[in-house]
């Protein structure tokens, strides 16, 4: 093992393991260095009071990119982690009590559009078969290739204007269908991966596609069981995950990454650094004592950032059955709304909100009879200047009487477990510039070659995955960043 070269990986996210998996296929004996006291990163998990709480995501839409990784290592997915598909993707309701669901089976799924808007389901069989061909070229052709040069942009700029980049997400799906609610249903998902529908660029419509082609996945046991499965391939390699290992540092020789500094003191050298850390924090801090001529100090801060979180887990001691496994809870407005979340324009009084509700599908994440939620709220990053020590409560207490009335009757007699995450937290136990639940904005002039790259541009050696680099973020699109890497890192056999 000692004679192998050496990869050292900042973050244990799941780009952060997938990559260190893959380099470990490679050849390379790899350490993955974790400031947290468990890996996962913002998909890691947290128990509290018998509750046990996924604490970022919760949807998996792509499950054959991580049966890749168990095959790169010998062994069988599915005799490691138990996938459950779901038959109802989510429940969309709306602010007048109506509501859309999100349906498997296809049949299924027009009849719905057809209940909510007969005369639009023609424009939504166009508007799928719109979504498979960018997803086609976007995501199988795209999705894992470097963007190295700006000659690579150019090659697919008649792609993009085929299909109508220039315009938002919610423009394209408005050429299709008529209803708001189809609108808002087809529209939303940027919001997962961070991007304002009526701003991120129509490729980003590809996610409808992906999400009815693989279907909507949930891990038995939370996505931890996932986190885990990965530590134990890369344990399985050889490979070293070290939690409670802050690294303050990368260490530059010459122009090329050689290693990395721990808030210890100890030097870890290595002959590839991959961080999976925050791109904007790699940049500032970690590089902060090498000169860059692409991601400087001023384009970082030139850069837009995505908008944050509010998160609240509870465990309640009564179950609410009837509630499905992801709710969407509207209020009255969205693009008001969304242009004040990206736009930082304070905290509004209104909110949409995202249940998650995995004792549904899988009891065993709460006491007997008790149940496991959380809670999610899209809120301005911290340019906003919202002051979250003393506005986290009051914004819960409010989210909480919204639960009540809609979904969650006597909601507030029956919680037995309670923690919130902010914008704040974000920043401070995920070291995530402006709190910024996503990194970058997917924008059209911060994707693909314009967005930071794989191997980066400023330091030779050092190479990024993650939410921040190429293709963004979302697991699919973290997992695909890892993917990246098998056609830029050079084999270890072959690393001069």
């Amino acid at each position: 093992m000692t004679g192998r070269r050496h990869a050292v990986v900042i973050g244990s996210g799941f780009g952060g393991l997938a990559a260190a998996v893959r380099l470990g296929a490679r050849g390379y004996r790899v350490t993955v260095l974790e400031r947290l006291r468990q890996p996962g990163g913002r998909a890691g998990v947290f128990r509290q009071d018998g509750f046990t709480f996924d604490a970022g995501p919760t949807i998996i839409t792509a499950p054959f990119m991580f049966e890749e990784l168990w095959q790169l290592c010998g062994r069988s997915f599915s005799d490691d982690i138990k996938m459950r598909a779901m038959d109802l993707f989510y429940r969309i309701i709306f602010d007048d009590g109506s509501h859309f669901d999100c349906l498997a089976d296809d049949d299924a799924m027009r009849r719905e559009v057809a209940r909510v808007s007969p005369g639009d389901v023609r424009g939504f069989e166009r508007f799928l078969r719109y979504s498979e061909a960018v997803y086609r070229i976007g995501f199988e052709e795209l999705g894992d290739k470097p963007f190295s040069s700006i000659g690579d942009m150019l090659r697919i700029a008649p792609d993009l204007f085929r299909f109508g980049a220039l315009r938002s997400v919610h423009a394209t799906v408005s050429k299709y269908v008529e209803h708001p609610y189809l609108r808002f249903a087809l529209s939303f998902h940027p919001l997962f991966v961070g991007g304002n529908p009526f701003a991120t660029t129509s490729v980003y419509c590809l996610i409808s596609f992906l999400e009815r082609h693989w279907g909507v996945s949930f891990a038995m046991g939370g996505t931890g069981a996932l986190v885990r499965g990965l530590v134990d391939l890369i344990e399985g390699q050889g490979g070293t995950v070290r939690c409670g290992s802050e690294v303050t540092g990368i260490s530059v020789e010459a122009g090329k990454a050689s290693g990395v500094r721990l808030a210890s003191g100890e030097v870890i050298a290595s002959d590839i650094v991959v961080s999976n850390a925050d791109v904007a924090w790699t940049y500032k801090t970690l590089l902060a004592e090498t000169p860059r001529k692409r991601w400087t100090d001023r384009k970082l801060s030139r850069s837009r950032h995505s908008m944050s979180l509010f998160v609240w887990y509870f465990g309640t001691k009564k179950q609410y059955s009837q509630v499905p496994h992801h709710t969407i809870l509207l209020g009255p407005r969205y693009r008001g709304l969304v242009e004040d979340i990206f736009r930082c324009r304070g905290l509004a009084a209104d909110f949409s909100l995202y249940l998650h509700h995995p004792t549904v599908t899988d009891p065993s994440l709460a006491p007997d009879g008790c149940d496991t939620f959380y809670v999610l709220s899209p809120v301005p990053n911290l340019d906003a200047g919202i002051d979250w020590a003393t506005q986290a409560e009051p914004y819960r207490r409010a989210i909480e009487e919204r639960l009540s009335e809609r979904l969650l009757p006597g909601l507030r007699d029956q919680i037995i477990s309670s923690r919130v995450f902010t914008p704040q937290d974000f920043r401070d136990q995920y070291l995530s510039v402006k709190g910024a639940a996503f990194g970058f904005q997917p924008l059209l002039t911060q994707s693909a070659w314009f967005r930071p790259h794989n191997r980066s541009e400023d330091v030779d050696g050092l190479y990024l995955v993650g939410a921040g680099t190429h293709p963004g973020a979302g697991v699919p699109g973290v997992l695909s960043s890892a993917r990246v890497l098998d056609s830029i890192v050079p084999h270890a056999g072959s690393l001069a």
